[in-house]
Parts: C-alpha cells; structure tokens; sequence
C-alpha cells in the first residue's frame, strides 16, 4: 500500500517533522488529492499546541487545501482525476442526521474535521469523503483561493446567514488574516462597511480592500462616535476587545459574530443586549454548498486573499512568521 508523505506535530507546540502514513484502502465514496497548496490558519497552530484540547499526536496538520484530484472512489461519479478542488475544515459528517439533510452539514454531531483525528493538508495527498471536496472556479488562482477555504468561509458564511445585502451596515473587527477577506466580500455585497483596528498604519490598505470608514478602535472618542451604527459586526482577532463598546455600536437587533477566538470569556452587561434586541453569536465555517457558493462569488468578483508563498519544506518557518504576525496577510504553502 503507497504510503503519503507529510510534515506532522509529535508534541504539543513541537516543531513539525517528516512523517509517512498508510491512508488505507479508497473508500468507495472518497477522493484522494494531489496537494498542490495548503494555506496556514491559525486553527493550525492552536492545534499543534492543543490550545483547545483536542489534539490527538502525532498530526499533520492543514485545513485550507488545494489540489488534484488522484484517484476516486468506486461510487464517485461527478469527480475524474486531474479536476481542482478546494478542502476546508471538513472532511465527513454522517450524511443522515438533521443537520447533514438540511445542508448543514458543518453543525453535524459526528462531524470530521480535517486535521483532528485524521492527517491533514501539509503533505504531498490527502482523502476526503467526496462531498466535502469543492471543485474551484477557473478564474480563481490556487494560491489565492487557498485561505477562502477556511478564513473565507468564516467571514461569508455569517454575512449569508443575516441576510447582508446594500442596506447594510457592516463592521469588521481586525485587518488580518479573516478580516481583509470579510471587507472584500462585505464591500461586494453592497453594504456599507466600517473596518475597527487597534492599528492606524492599516487605514490606507483596510479603506483600499472595501472600507467605507476606518475607527481606531483605541480611541475611545472613536468607538463612540459609531454607537448605534451598525447592524452586524464581525469580530476576525485572537485577542482582548472592548465588547461592550461593540455591543453599543450595534443598532437595534444588530448582532455581534465572533468569527476569531478570544483568549478569555466575554463579560458583557445584558442591559444593553436586552434593551436594543441585540445579539452576540459565533460561527466557524460554512456548509459544502455555501463553500462553492463562495468561491463562485470569489472568482466573479475577483476577491482572493492576500498571501505569501513557502515551499512545503518550510513548513516551520512559515509557522514562525504566522506566530509572529509577520505575514500579511495569508501564508501558503506550495508543492
């Protein structure tokens, strides 16, 4: 049996090493994927330091891939091998539960991520059950297209499920690695869009990728000028925030998304979500459909990430400068 090739974590914030497994036999419903990129979340890292306690050693890390298609399972019909796809954060869901017959299958109980419990994109193949590999827009380059698959989907799905549209007010918490991708796809749903960052050098660039209005959100002045102003807000960061300040610059029956995972849990006053019907929610990826549907959207309105490329050899130091936040705005690592 052909073994595939990789770079898997051993230990928890270990450094990544060589590692060959034995995928199995094809099942009749999995594709097997020539890797050709495999963009670096930082889900990734969380996970190689088993920052949420899921982390099962050793693991290849990636979840944001691209490739080929290899060789197709038996009951496989719609995918020949050479076809390009794009795999996301999941690998499998049951196919029969509630959630999986509505098209939801991301909310799945028995879902399978793709690098939890399984290898995932840093390696020269990977399988998956088919229905959660996305064929990908000629128009869109793989390299760009990469981090749409996790970081993109993040930041759509949540804009689809609230129904963002040119009437809408919309906020981006975060000029990184979630928030450039939300203000191009809230900028081309037509909303009107108010980028927050705790940097102002990025004013120039957030205002260039779709932002209407740039707030420093350090300024205290500032994030009171925009009370009441907007009707969803999404929080793209890894860190510490005024959340109350966001609460109030929600409208009535605005909500605020946390699409990024802050270090501690939120401590908000319920009297301003009771007074003004406001919400706060969170959301992780998207369902297969909505995955495609935003790759078609991402290739009809040239959005793509902004990135920076590694060879797959440099998987660590790529790690390193992702850790660091010296990537702008996406790394991706190439076959």
């Amino acid at each position: 049996m052909p073994t595939i090739p990789g770079l898997a974590v051993h230990a928890a914030g270990a450094e990544l090493l060589p590692l060959k497994y034995d995928p199995g036999d094809l099942q009749p419903q999995d594709i097997e994927v020539r890797i050709t990129h495999c963009g670096i979340c930082h889900s990734d890292i969380h996970l190689i330091d088993n920052d949420w306690g899921v982390s099962q050693y050793p693991f290849i890390p990636g979840h944001e891939v691209v490739g080929t298609v290899k060789q197709v399972g038996e009951a496989v019909s719609h995918f020949a091998p050479g076809d390009r796809v794009g795999i996301g954060w999941q690998a499998d869901s049951c196919g029969f539960c509630e959630w999986c017959r509505r098209g939801e299958e991301h909310l799945c109980a028995e879902e399978q991520r793709t690098c939890i419990g399984r290898h995932g994109g840093y390696a020269d193949a990977i399988r998956v059950n088919v229905r959660f590999a996305v064929k990908l827009p000629e128009a869109l380059d793989s390299q760009t297209a990469a981090p749409l698959l996790c970081a993109g989907i993040s930041v759509y799905d949540p804009m689809r499920a609230f129904g963002v549209n040119p009437a809408s007010r919309i906020g981006v918490i975060g000029i990184g690695g979630l928030g450039h991708l939300a203000l191009q796809f809230a900028r081309t749903f037509g909303a009107e869009v108010t980028a927050f960052s705790t940097s102002p050098a990025k004013e120039e660039e957030a205002l260039a990728l779709g932002a209407h209005r740039f707030v420093h959100s350090r300024e205290t002045k500032a994030l009171r000028a925009v009370e009441g102003s907007q009707d969803l807000i999404l929080s793209t960061v890894n860190a510490e925030q005024e959340w109350g300040a966001y609460v109030a610059a929600l409208r009535p029956h605005g909500t605020l998304c946390l699409v990024g995972v802050p270090p501690k849990p939120l401590t908000l006053s319920a009297l301003p979500l009771i007074a003004k019907g406001r919400c706060v929610c969170g959301s992780g990826t998207g369902s297969p459909a909505r995955i495609a549907e935003m790759l078609d959207m991402a290739a009809r309105h040239r959005i793509g990430a902004r990135t920076e490329s590694f060879p797959m050899t440099e998987a660590n130091q790529a790690l390193d400068k992702v850790r660091k936040n010296h990537v702008r705005y996406r790394a991706v690592l190439v076959n």
